[in-house]
């Protein structure tokens, strides 16, 4: 008895640590600091190097083997990029068929040999964009392995950010450009074959050294390490080191804890900067005959749009950003970015505010944006459109937003549109990607604002970033905070907003008088659900607001609007009463704030000087 009564004790004890344990199990993840050298043969647009990687496995797994991405290998006849570019319903228009056309020397490739583990051999296996690697032993919990590997590259024909002499004449864009090992995180390996749209990093420390012919100027990620050698406008000071024609110049770049490495070089850089006063410089690159005037006003804005967002979406904490022309249009990365230059100031100044804030959203909140692209570029489009109000309307009601709310009714009345839990790239067409990550994931921030409340919402982001910058939130994890600061349950928003494609569509039905009272219904005619503004005008001109609260929130936002009873957000009307006759007013309106995405404006407002309702005494 006594035995049985002990093993009961001892069983109980057991699953009590174990299920504690597992509810302990807290967020992770794994490290990867890189050193890098690699020389460029400019004459034959070739590279080679050798890459050691510190790997350490913070999950709880056990590992047997690992991936890496070989971005290049896209840019070949026949790989699937080359087919999805072509097979695509609307294929993206400065790719189209330009791979399949490609000779041998105009095509991209980067291949590893010589791949190490802890010094053993490790096998691999070359799958397109994919190094398939099994490791001669696995990589235990909380132990760091040493990668060391060699590689080789050619530079493509610039076609999809990356490659060489791009439309505007700029020699070398690299990006994608060296053996990049793939992330693991909750949901294991994310070795996803490159197609040409979003990308997943791990968090490391990056020492690059890269030799090159001393005429190009060579601007990027990192800091440069080896300024007064290199010269090129780095250095302290007004005085230019000159260097041997012919000669070659090794740069040394260190990047502190960045989920990735870009770098772009052309011997007729212009290089300029500006101090922000917040402890970053911002360092400008471009061809001189690149719309010059346009380039020499753009520092000054640029850091004025980098004190606001670092004002309102979390403090920058590198001491350098870069803007670099180059690449096929816009794209982010680490500390710099690459942007066509030959723009006129509007699309000059839009295009620099859309890619640094990206260092926000995507550089610091490093979301796995092949999974949440609408976390990545709607964000970055919301903020963007934020910093660009207050470069330009500062004092103004100016909605900032009205674009994308216009965009999101013609995804969603189109047929096309696809939830935003799809995989990037796994859309059917780049119409209901574009659409869904850029316009449909920044309405989601301004509605959202409309749901919880303006100051609820300010504070959110902010906390957002203070909870999860250097690590990889999900979509659960940014409304869990805004949630914590508006004291609402909100996942009923994410579940409909990104999980399906519903739509939101409530109109103004009746409004009947009753002596001295009117009663107003509402009618939800969409399967999308939101609470409710309403803005009743009454014929002396005075205007008054109502709110009506989803039940389902298990709060309501701070307003000065009276508050109506919930709304039960099954009952397809919902009537409320207004102590005022129904002869005082003179139209009662959904929303004229315009932030509630409703598909159907044409029902929002009832001027009841069109309409006779009947009226009761």
């Amino acid at each position: 008895m006594f035995y049985m009564r002990s093993l009961i004790i001892i069983l109980f004890i057991s699953f009590f640590c174990i299920n504690f344990s597992l509810a302990q199990r807290t967020y992770w993840q794994q490290r990867a600091d890189y050193k890098i050298d690699v020389e460029l043969n400019t004459e034959i647009h070739q590279y080679t190097g050798k890459q050691t990687i510190k790997y350490t496995n913070n999950s709880p797994d056990e590992l047997n083997k690992a991936y890496f991405h070989l971005y290049f290998n896209a840019f070949q006849p026949g790989s699937m990029m080359d087919l999805r570019s072509r097979n695509i319903e609307d294929p993206d228009r400065r790719v189209r068929d330009r791979i399949s056309k490609l000779s041998e020397e105009e095509q991209g490739y980067l291949h590893v040999k010589n791949l190490k583990v802890d010094g053993k051999k490790a096998t691999i296996e070359e799958e397109g964009t994919i190094l398939i690697v099994t490791l001669p032993k696995p990589i235990q919990v909380g132990k760091t392995v040493e990668f060391t590997l060699d590689f080789e590259g050619q530079v493509p024909l610039q076609i999809r950010r990356s490659g060489r002499d791009n439309k505007e004449g700029i020699d070398y864009s690299m990006s994608q450009w060296y053996p990049k090992l793939s992330e693991y995180d909750y949901q294991g390996w994310n070795p996803n074959p490159y197609i040409g749209r979003e990308f997943h990093g791990i968090w490391g420390d990056f020492n690059v050294n890269i030799t090159i012919p001393s005429e190009y100027t060579v601007a990027g990620t990192g800091y440069l390490q080896n300024a007064d050698e290199i010269g090129h406008g780095y250095q302290d000071g007004d005085k230019e080191v000159e260097h041997k024609k012919g000669s070659k110049l090794t740069w040394e770049f260190e990047a502190p804890n960045v989920i990735d490495f870009m770098w772009a070089a052309d011997p007729d850089y212009t290089h300029t900067k500006i101090d922000t006063g917040l402890g970053t410089t911002l360092h400008f690159f471009y061809q001189s005959d690149t719309l010059v005037e346009n380039w020499e006003k753009l520092p000054e804005i640029t850091s004025n749009a980098f004190k606001y967002v670092n004002e309102n979406f979390g403090k920058y904490p590198y001491k350098q950003y870069s803007v670099i022309q180059g690449g096929d249009g816009g794209m982010e990365y680490p500390m710099a970015t690459l942007i066509t230059g030959h723009r006129n100031m509007k699309s000059l100044i839009g295009v620099t505010v859309h890619e640094m804030v990206h260092s926000w959203y995507q550089m610091m909140l490093a979301t796995n944006e092949s999974l949440y692209a609408w976390m990545d570029e709607g964000f970055t489009s919301f903020a963007e459109n934020e910093t660009t109000k207050f470069l330009n309307h500062p004092d103004s009601s100016y909605n900032a937003h009205s674009g994308e709310y216009r965009g999101y009714r013609r995804l969603a009345l189109s047929g096309k549109e696809e939830p935003l839990t799809t995989h990037s790239d796994h859309y059917n067409t780049n119409f209901a990607y574009g659409l869904g990550a850029y316009i449909k994931g920044c309405v989601f921030l301004k509605q959202l604002e409309y749901v919880i409340g303006e100051e609820a919402f300010k504070k959110g982001m902010l906390e957002y970033f203070d909870q999860w910058s250097f690590k990889h939130p999900t979509p659960n994890d940014f409304i869990k905070v805004m949630e914590e600061v508006s004291g609402m349950e909100l996942h009923w928003y994410t579940e409909m907003w990104v999980g399906t494609t519903k739509t939101i569509d409530y109109e103004v039905g009746n409004v009947i008088g009753v002596g001295e009272k009117t009663f107003i219904t509402l009618v939800r005619e969409g399967e999308g659900i939101a609470p409710i503004d309403i803005e009743l005008t009454f014929n002396d001109g005075s205007k008054e607001m109502l709110y009506a609260p989803l039940r389902i929130m298990r709060g309501e936002k701070e307003t000065e609007a009276e508050l109506l009873p919930d709304w039960p957000w099954t009952y397809p009307e919902y009537t409320f009463e207004v102590s005022r006759p129904a002869s005082e007013i003179k139209s009662v309106e959904i929303d004229p704030s315009g932030r509630l995405a409703d598909v159907d404006l044409s029902n929002n407002k009832m001027e009841l000087e069109k309409y006779t309702k009947p009226t009761f005494d």
